[in-house]
């Protein structure tokens, strides 16, 4: 796994001298010239990138790249998708292939110094689970000795099965893959025992399967994994701009201020913290080159971090995840805004 990673950062600072670097300094200027963000985003997984029946692309990543489009150009549909394997994102994130990664991606420390790249905020909290047949009768992954697993090559999955394993000294054998739906197809064919990946993607690739109702998702989970944004480190200007529109989401959940209210809270709230967020006063927009209202026209396109949350991903949807430690915090979860003022 870490040799991965010194390989990986190997190839990013090749494509930076090979002048990205000097692409990546006006990002914002760049992504406004071509008149369209450029996302990358996950292979397919229900939940954070999945297209639907029409072949358009949906889930709380996409959405994210939505709205980043809103922010700068208040257009949802000037956004051109990427789809990126594990193996592969970070080097086209680098080589300047696309402008951002709303992409399941891991915030870890080896990344964020040897990659050439920055984290955002984190979006969404996760943790390592696995999923095995619903008849299999395992009830915890200490009874998965000598297994079989599924994983995808280059996540941190990888490191967290190998390192449990060698915690309770049992032996397993992976099988590893390079997308997701190539893993639930050997899962499926029962070519694997279990399937080990962070708990909310398996239950994307859940609702996606033959019978969800065949499979079981073990209660336990094994690491943390944060996601965030990713944006390269020499644009400073850009990871601000990723940085404060997702905190914007977050902020609008924790305001109140929703796709149906946002207009006439815009126009009737005395509550500075609003006013700001919503550009009845400019300095925000300002502050990031963006139009004043830009949160303003995000909130009224997508709605607030919850509402996308809930349509993509929630309890009503296929997926039926529970907000748990990815609610705002003053409802007992993990997202916090910083301030924006």
């Amino acid at each position: 796994m870490f040799g991965r990673v010194l390989l990986a950062a190997a190839a990013l600072a090749g494509a930076l001298l090979g002048g990205g670097a000097a692409q990546a300094q006006q990002t914002l200027e760049a992504v406004k010239a071509r008149g369209q963000l450029v996302c990358g985003i996950h292979t397919g997984i229900a939940g954070f990138a999945l297209p639907d029946s029409r072949g358009a692309w949906q889930g709380l990543d996409v959405d994210l790249c939505r709205g980043l489009a809103v922010a700068i150009f208040n257009d949802a549909s000037k956004v051109r998708f990427v789809p990126l394997s594990s193996s592969t994102r970070f080097t086209a994130l680098g080589s300047g292939e696309v402008d951002v990664l709303f992409r399941t991606s891991t915030q870890t420390m080896l990344r964020d110094v040897t990659l050439g790249l920055r984290h955002a905020v984190t979006y969404f909290y996760d943790g390592h689970g696995f999923m095995v047949k619903a008849n299999a009768g395992i009830t915890k992954a200490a009874e998965m000795a000598g297994a079989t697993i599924c994983l995808i090559q280059g996540t941190t999955n990888e490191q967290v099965t190998a390192d449990y394993f060698r915690s309770i000294n049992q032996r397993f054998q992976p099988v590893l893959f390079e997308r997701t739906d190539q893993a639930v197809a050997a899962l499926v064919a029962g070519r694997c025992d279990a399937f080990g990946t962070d708990a909310s993607q398996l239950a994307g690739a859940r609702s996606s399967m033959p019978n969800p109702k065949d499979w079981t998702i073990l209660p336990e989970r094994f690491s943390k994994e944060p996601y965030g944004a990713y944006v390269r480190r020499d644009d400073p200007q850009w990871f601000d701009v990723v940085r404060w529109y997702t905190y914007a989401l977050i902020e609008a959940e924790e305001q109140g201020v929703t796709r149906a209210n946002a207009e006439e809270m815009r126009r009737s709230s005395q509550n500075p913290n609003t006013r700001r967020l919503l550009g009845v006063t400019p300095e925000l927009g300002e502050a990031l080159k963006l139009d004043r209202a830009w949160a303003f026209n995000i909130v009224r396109a997508l709605g607030n971090y919850g509402e996308i949350y809930n349509r993509t991903m929630g309890p009503d949807t296929p997926v039926g995840l529970e907000r748990g430690p990815n609610e705002i915090w003053t409802k007992g979860g993990l997202l916090y805004a910083l301030p924006l003022r």
